[in-house]
């Protein structure tokens, strides 16, 4: 049996990181495989509301969740290098947490960091992610025969 590890392991991946969700790619994918997704918890049901003003004109900024964090870093470890897209600026950016949170505490995961790349993730698919990962590692993109 193939663990989600075993899909990555050594690979170059790609990982699409926001506050909500991660997606996690293998980038010798084939077309249509579903990606690896780690979900944040929510305990207070804030997904929708990372930044809020209330009771603040100045807006206050949720805290990190470092337990989203090491579950991400733990399904990334795995991987020979990793290709890391987000999107944001400042403190909306998540990948730019995470790769605060790894370089903190998993240096050798963070050493395997090759890009930080920003795009609009919500729009883009799977399979637009997978291409765009497969171009920055320099590899063709799989064709599924037919």
């Amino acid at each position: 049996m193939t663990t989600d590890i075993d899909l990555v392991r050594g690979k170059s991946v790609v990982a699409a990181i926001d506050f909500h969700l991660t997606r996690v790619y293998p980038t010798n994918a084939t077309p249509g495989t579903r990606p690896e997704r780690i979900v944040a918890p929510d305990p207070r049901g804030r997904f929708h509301e990372v930044h809020h003003r209330a009771g603040n004109p100045g807006g206050t900024y949720e805290a990190d969740s470092s337990e989203y964090w090491q579950e991400v870093t733990e399904a990334l470890e795995p991987a020979g290098e990793i290709l890391i897209l987000g999107h944001g600026r400042g403190k909306a950016n998540a990948s730019h947490h995470w790769v605060s949170y790894v370089e903190a505490h998993r240096k050798d995961v963070a050493a395997k960091v090759v890009g930080d790349v920003r795009v609009d993730i919500d729009d883009l698919d799977d399979a637009q992610v997978l291409r765009l990962a497969q171009y920055f590692f320099g590899a063709p993109p799989l064709r599924v025969p037919g």
